[in-house]
């Protein structure tokens, strides 16, 4: 089988809009999942689950595993995964999923920030100006979708996904910088390695999940976890690490931009309008993502 070649333009963009449908749809598998579990009973089993699944890659990557590069693999443990994931489901006990995806498309403004300002990386000026263009298409996608009359309601909840998009900037700095010349796929194992079996340790120690499961809908809640941990986390982050190896943190970041436009897309398919000016906010973001895109490797 035929690897695919994620320095091709082509793969670029493609992967972009795969990453973004399952990403996009990964906060209604939280809801369902919220059925059943409480929020950092999901986080950790997403944790535990993607640990189990990534165990024989782990295995064999162990030995990139040093002491110099510890503290980088358990950053993106924490900072890609860890709080983040229980930021996002605490915040669908209080606002809806759609909201918190259009939240997480502040990560590409964090990315910038975190960029110039820890890992002083030079920053091109045209993808400044691909980050405000898609900043603003995102929330001009607020403005005038149904989430518009909810976001005026401000909820502290609301400021979660805003701080796990913080995590995911800082994220996405740490790979590109320290860990640029790993392995993608052994970047993704480890950094689960460092933080999975701690998810595990609560959800079999220290929490009632097994008392969870065991309800009548559990087993199915657990099943639409279970697809989020195998598709929307070990195969999603791997193919995102890739992507941040072969191209820039800003523009892999940038997949969040698409996010809200998948959540339209779900909206549509579930009988809600869909406007011109939406289309043209739409429009607006992937406007910006193209000028984000850099043809050197790194900005």
């Amino acid at each position: 089988m035929k690897k695919l070649d994620f320095s091709s333009r082509a793969v670029q963009v493609f992967t972009l809009i795969f990453l973004s449908l399952i990403w996009g749809s990964s906060f209604i598998l939280m809801k369902r999942g919220l059925e059943s579990y409480p929020p950092q009973e999901i986080a950790a089993l997403r944790l535990f689950l993607v640990f189990v699944v990534l165990f024989p890659s782990t295995i064999k990557h162990f030995k990139v595993l040093k002491p110099s590069n510890r503290w980088a693999f358990l950053s993106v443990g924490v900072f890609g995964s860890a709080i983040p994931y229980f930021l996002f489901v605490m915040a669908q006990t209080e606002i809806s999923s759609s909201l918190s995806g259009i939240l997480n498309s502040l990560t590409p403004l964090f990315t910038l920030i975190f960029a110039i300002a820890f890992f002083k990386q030079k920053i091109r000026p045209i993808s400044m100006v691909g980050v405000s263009l898609g900043l603003i298409g995102a929330i001009g996608l607020i403005y005038f979708s149904a989430e518009h009359e909810l976001a005026k309601s401000f909820t502290v909840y609301m400021l979660l996904p805003i701080i796990a998009s913080a995590c995911y900037g800082i994220n996405v700095n740490i790979i590109k910088s320290k860990l640029q010349n790993i392995d993608p796929v052994a970047v993704t194992a480890l950094s689960f390695a460092l933080i999975g079996p701690v998810g595990g340790v609560y959800l079999f120690g220290f929490s009632d999940f097994v008392t969870h499961f065991q309800e009548p809908n559990g087993l199915q809640s657990f099943g639409y976890i279970s697809i989020l941990a195998v598709a929307g986390t070990a195969l999603a982050v791997l193919i995102f690490n890739m992507l941040i190896k072969e191209t820039t943190a800003l523009f892999a970041s940038s997949v969040t931009y698409l996010i809200p436009i998948v959540a339209i897309i779900w909206g549509v398919v579930d009988g809600e309008e869909f406007n011109v000016t939406q289309l043209l906010f739409a429009g607006l973001i992937l406007g910006g993502i193209s000028l984000i895109k850099s043809k050197k490797k790194a900005d």
